[in-house]
């Protein structure tokens, strides 16, 4: 009985600890509460190698995966900017000023990195980390996150497609939970 009961224990460990196994909440901001989402301002990603053969694929899969997630919690508008913003530099006051002009609550800023296999000089496997940074409307960074489609689920085969959809759909899951955990006044519906 009581090996019976310490592997149900370690069993349920193990699964609690590989819920967010590719996952990493890089930031959160406790103290900012945000209000009812009904407007997003979306921006391009950027894409890691700076290659153009890669950009405009990511962008439509990437894109896609964010309306498609985001459209299982509620309906939001989401206004897509066609330029993508520096991930380790970005301005606040430009974050603010469109959140404003178009009326959005809050504002994504994603990130795409692609790893580089093989001896060719543009190999890439299709291990992707989708990083996604949420601002509110004030240009204050409310929540950074991260997810790793090999770490989290073991991707080896696939087309780099289905890997940053899979990914951002987790970052967005991921990002919603800890929003509903540790900001309780956001209101988004639950699945």
């Amino acid at each position: 009985m009581k090996k019976v009961l310490f592997f149900g224990i370690a069993a349920g460990v193990v699964l609690i600890g590989c819920k967010s196994f590719g996952s990493s909440l890089i930031k959160f901001n406790n103290s900012i509460k945000l209000k009812h989402v009904d407007r997003i301002v979306y921006f391009d990603p950027e894409v890691f190698p700076d290659y153009d053969g890669i950009k405009a694929p990511t962008n439509l899969a990437l894109y896609a995966a964010v309306s498609d997630e985001l459209k299982k919690y509620g309906n939001y508008k989401i206004m897509h900017i066609n330029d993508p913003v520096k991930y380790d530099s970005i301005n606040s006051d430009v974050i603010k000023e469109l959140c404003i002009n178009n009326g959005a609550e809050v504002a994504i800023v994603p990130k795409v990195k692609y790893f580089k296999v093989g001896l060719g000089k543009y190999v890439f496997s299709n291990q992707v980390i989708i990083s996604i940074k949420l601002y509110n409307n004030d240009g204050n960074l409310v929540i950074e996150n991260s997810y790793d489609t090999y770490k989290g689920s073991g991707r080896l085969l696939g087309s780099a497609e289905n890997s940053v959809k899979i990914g951002t759909s987790n970052v967005i899951k991921n990002m919603i939970s800890e929003l509903r955990n540790k900001n309780t006044s956001i209101s988004v519906p639950k699945e």
